[in-house]
This record gives structure tokens, C-alpha cells and sequence, in this order.
């Protein structure tokens, strides 16, 4: 009958009770169903609490009025209200069957697709050209993947764009550079391949800052660069083009999708910005500040009051982040028509951003459209602060997932059912995975504590944890022989196999909480207390022992299929895999 959040449909049912009973009008929201703690009940009504106030009645006295008129008979047993005014609602044993045999022939278990497809572009992980990707770049980029996935698993449809640093004055220093390490405009004359572009790129710097004759040249290399010099740009596209082999290399590693199409440097939306400030100004919504043209976008100052600008062009007539984050809205909103613009960028720039929305907003550039800047906090070491390198410096990202293949690799070796092949393979599966998980079962907005024992652990949230739990339902499954189709049925006669099936048909529930909020741990919460759950099933409830019935035999196998599928599918949406074996 259900495939969907059960919760919204009994906040549908309750908020027609109350119009019936009342004459009260709310949403399905509005009528507060939480999922129960309390043994024996799955959902409760907390609406009572929230509208007595408002209607001038008791509590126990609304909620008795939703009791009266709650017509729900099909999916829930008589309502009982509790406390001060909750009222706690048990799903019914037969309806919950039914659910099983539908999920049962529904590879999306339960989840529908948005009745309005949204189109969003999506600002993610965002690396400078010259330098190679850092950890810093590790949460936007596997934050935003995963939201990726999310939304288009939602129905929406998605466009991520990469906002790569690869324009501005250090450009002219790098390019410059690189003429003196013998690369040529035509490619001829040069090995094209920069072994370490963090080294190169302080060897350009150490240069510059040293070579009073090597600064003249790169200021004039910056001249010719936003001129549009050809040779100079042949030389700058080839800078680029040996960066962007680096980060795609990371994210192969990573497993992540983005790619040359994904691309929307900062050198894409040059060409816009002496437009995107002359619409500022005739628009009436410039200043001059010092010498610079300044936006001063209304209700932002600093502790003595004094408003906050934002520079859109500087006093020497360049351009800054703030130039571009305004070409950016634009470009996206009228030339791509889209409808939501989400920043998976570092929690420091959350004013930088507010500002940037606000400044746009006055000039029209965003009307009806969604822009929400996706914060989140720092990765820690051990000591509590920034995560660094042995040697105390940045710490590469490609040599993180590097060791997070290695530590894997040891954990993996402790199993000897596996070649030589198999390892590597699951090595890297296992480690990606268990730095992935750990970052997305974090509060995204908090900074988190990396450490290996505790992402690689067997046991607690961790992605190992949830692939060795579906491995081993795989494992029955294949045991079994006859791994059940759909149309079987599903009997349920223990409490362990209810508060199984309960936990299964939240999924959709959970997929709502994680994109309302742009929030992944909520989906890995749900993840986690679902393997946590079958555990306890599964040593409760027999499933292939010889004395299990047929029928409860059938049964048990319908419950563990849609556990791994629960498993399997949810970690995939975080760019998790959950491998067959383990």
C-alpha cells in the first residue's frame, strides 16, 4: 500500500484528524512524528505538546481528539496516548508484512523521486593549480560526492562544477617558471611532466622572491596572461592540463566522478567579470572604498559597527573571490537556468558567503532560486590539531589514501581465504571506504579526530563494520541456494524480526533527514543502527539451521536480502562500496 517515509504518512493521517476533530489545518511536518525509543512502539505523535498551548486545551486533550478521529486502522494498531499528551502508535504486524513483500521487488527500497526535479549546480572540492591536492581538499570533495549522488538519487538533476584556482597574478610567476625549466608554447622543447607540483611550485616562489629580474618578467608574463597573449596561454593551458592529471589521478583513488567536464575554473568566468561589476554600479550598488569599487551588502559589520565590504575591483583595477563568486551566481542562474546553488566550501567562509547571497540578491541575480553554502569543520590529528605529515607540513591527500590502502591491506592479510589479486583489490576498497565513512559519519559542520585503529576498527560505526556485516548476509545468502524472489513471503512471529523490518522501511525516512539538511552522517546513523539491528536478528533468529521452518526459513531470507540491500545501496550513495566477499 506504502512505499515512502512512513512517518510522513502518518503526519498525514494525524493532521486530517485534527482537522476533523478541531478544525486545525497543519502539515504532515507540523505533526511531529518521531520515531520511538520506548520498547514496543514505533512511532509517536508529539502535536499535542506544540498545538495545546495555541488552541487553549490540555495536552492529553488534543491528543485524545487525534485518537478519536485518527483514521488509520490499515497501518497502525488502536493509538494509545501516553504522558503528558504523546501518542504512541504501533504499526501493524500485517501491514508491515505487506511492506516487506513490496520492498522485496523494489531496488530503491521504498524511496520515490521528487514530484518537482530541482536543478542544481554544485560548487565542490575546488583545488589550486601548481599544487597538489592537499587533506584540506578531502571533505568537500567526498562531501559533495556524496551529495552528488544524493540529490540525483532524489530525481534531481545535478551539475557538478569544479571551481579550480588556475587564474590571478601567482600565475605569472608559475608560467614564467616554466619557460626557464624549458617548456615551450608549442610543446616541443620539454619532457612535460612535473614530477612534484608542490615542489614546483616553491621553486617558482623561492625564485621570485629572490630574482628582482625574474618578478619584472613574471609581472610582465601577468600582463600578457590577462591580455590574452597566445603563447602565454598555450603555456598556462599546459600548466593546467598537468595539474588536472593530478587531481584526476586523486579522485580515481577516491572514487570520486568528477572530471575535465566537471571543470569551471576561476579562468572560465574571467571573461564576466568586468560586466558582472558594470551591472553592479549602474545597478547603484557600488562604492568606493580606498580607491577599490565596493559592495556593501546590508546588516554586516565588524565589532565596531563599521559595514563590511566586499571588493569587486581593486584599486589597481584587478579583480578578487569576490568578482568571481558574483560571475559565478550569475553565469549559473541565467545562462544555466538553475534553480539551486549549492558551496560544499570550508565553515570559515560562511560570512564570505552570506555576504556574496545578500550582495546578489540586491542585484537580482538570485530572485527564487536556492543558495546555501555547505560548511563543515576541520580534520584533526591525534593531538587536537590540524591533521599535518610526519614531517609537520601538509599533509597530501594522495599520500593519506595511499596509507589508508596500506593499513587496509594489513587488516586484509589476517584473512587467508584470499589471493594475492583479491587483497589489493579489497585493500583498497576497505581503506578508501574507511576514510570516506569516517568523515561522513561525522557532523559534517564539526571538526573530527582522524585515526586509523578507530576507522579500520571491526566493530562500532565504522565502514569496515557495515561491510563486513553485509558480507557476511551475502555469505547466507549464497548458502542458502535459493535466495528468495519477490512474492515471498514474509512472516513475522519475534520481536527481533519486527524491529528488523521496522528499521528496513525507514530507509526512505532517513534519505529525507540527510538532503533536508545537506546532512550525510544522518544517513550513515541509520546505516549503522540498521547492521546494529540485524545482528541482533540474526542471533536471535535462525535462518539455515536445521530445525527452522520453511516458512520462517523464507522468511528470515526475504529480511536479510533487504538488509543488504539497504547496506549495499546506502553506502553506495555515500561512494562506499560493500564488497561480495570480505
Amino acid at each position: 500500500m506504502l512505499q515512502g517515509d512512513v512517518g510522513v504518512e502518518l503526519g498525514r493521517r494525524v493532521a486530517a484528524a485534527l482537522h476533523a476533530a478541531l478544525g486545525v489545518e497543519i502539515t504532515p511536518a507540523e505533526a511531529v512524528i518521531r520515531p520511538s525509543a520506548r520498547e514496543g512502539v514505533d512511532y509517536q505523535c508529539n502535536v499535542a505538546m506544540s498545538l495545546a498551548k495555541k488552541l487553549e486545551k490540555a495536552p492529553r486533550e488534543v491528543a485524545q481528539a487525534v485518537v478519536e478521529h485518527l483514521d488509520a486502522a490499515d497501518l497502525v494498531e488502536a493509538p494509545e496516548i501516553a504522558g503528558p499528551g504523546f501518542v504512541n502508535l504501533v504499526l501493524r504486524r500485517e501491514w508491515l508484512q505487506e511492506q516487506a513483500a513490496g520492498l522485496l521487488g523494489d531496488e530503491r527500497m521504498g524511496v520515490g523521486t521528487a514530484e518537482v526535479a530541482r536543478r542544481v549546480a554544485i560548487d565542490l572540492s575546488s583545488p589550486n593549480v601548481a599544487k597538489e591536492m592537499h587533506v584540506g581538499h578531502l571533505r568537500s570533495s567526498i562531501i559533495g560526492d556524496a551529495l552528488v549522488r544524493l540529490l540525483r538519487f532524489a530525481g534531481h538533476e545535478v551539475i557538478p562544477h569544479n571551481h579550480l584556482g588556475d587564474w590571478g597574478t601567482p600565475f605569472g610567476m608559475l608560467i614564467e617558471h616554466l619557460v626557464d625549466e624549458g617548456w615551450s608554447a608549442d610543446g616541443t622543447t620539454a619532457d612535460h611532466s612535473i614530477g612534484d607540483l608542490n615542489g614546483f611550485y616553491v621553486a617558482a616562489r623561492k625564485k621570485f622572491d629572490a630574482d628582482p629580474e625574474f618578478v619584472d618578467r613574471a609581472r610582465l608574463r601577468v600582463v600578457a596572461l590577462q591580455g590574452g597573449d597566445e603563447d602565454t596561454l598555450s603555456l598556462w593551458r599546459q600548466l593546467v592540463d598537468e595539474s588536472t592529471r593530478h587531481f584526476e589521478k586523486v579522485y580515481a583513488m577516491l572514487g570520486i566522478g568528477l572530471g575535465p567536464d566537471d571543470v569551471y575554473g576561476e579562468s572560465f568566468y574571467n571573461p564576466y567579470l568586468a560586466e558582472t561589476v558594470a551591472e553592479l554600479e549602474d545597478k547603484g550598488l557600488t562604492e568606493v572604498s580606498d580607491g577599490a569599487v565596493c559592495v556593501f551588502p546590508p546588516g554586516f559589520a565588524n565589532r565596531e559597527g563599521d559595514r563590511l565590504p566586499l571588493i569587486v575591483r581593486k584599486r589597481d583595477g584587478g579583480y578578487n573571490y569576490a568578482t568571481t563568486d558574483f560571475a559565478t551566481i550569475r553565469y549559473w542562474v541565467r545562462d544555466r537556468g538553475v534553480t539551486d546553488l549549492l558551496y560544499v566550501v570550508g565553515t570559515p567562509q560562511s560570512q564570505h558567503f552570506k555576504m556574496v547571497f545578500a550582495a546578489s540578491r540586491q542585484a537580482g541575480w538570485l530572485t527564487d532560486q536556492h543558495a546555501e553554502h555547505i560548511g563543515f569543520g576541520s580534520i584533526l590529528g591525534e593531538d587536537g590539531k590540524t591533521i599535518r605529515s610526519r614531517e609537520g607540513g601538509t599533509l597530501k591527500l594522495v599520500d593519506l589514501l595511499t596509507e589508508a590502502v596500506d593499513h587496509a591491506a594489513a587488516v586484509i592479510a589476517e584473512r587467508t581465504a584470499f589471493d594475492a589479486e583479491e587483497q589489493a583489490a579489497l585493500a583498497r576498497i576497505v581503506g578508501i571506504g574507511a576514510v570516506k565513512y569516517a568523515d561522513l559519519s561525522n557532523d559534517r559542520e564539526r571538526d573530527y579526530v582522524f585515526t586509523w585503529a578507530k576507522m579500520l576498527a571491526k566493530e562500532g560505526n565504522t565502514s569496515v563494520y557495515l561491510q563486513y556485516a553485509n558480507a557476511r548476509i551475502r555469505s547466507i545468502l549464497r548458502n542458502a541456494g535459493d535466495v528468495p524472489e519477490p512474492g515471498a513471503r514474509v512472516v513475522l512471529t519475534e520481536p527481533a524480526e519486527r524491529a528488523l523490518l521496522v528499521k528496513l522501511i525507514g530507509f526512505p525516512a532517513a534519505i529525507e533527514a540527510t538532503l533536508e539538511s545537506y546532512a550525510p552522517h544522518k544517513l550513515s546513523t541509520y546505516l549503522f543502527e540498521t547492521a546494529t539491528t540485524f545482528t541482533g536478528f540474526y542471533e536471535n533468529c535462525p535462518i539455515l539451521k536445521p530445525d527452522t521452518t520453511p516458512e520462517a526459513r523464507e522468511s528470515r531470507l526475504v529480511l536479510a536480502r533487504l538488509t543488504s540491500r539497504v547496506l549495499t545501496l546506502g553506502l553506495s550513495l555515500l561512494g562506499i562500496e560493500a564488497p561480495e566477499r570480505l
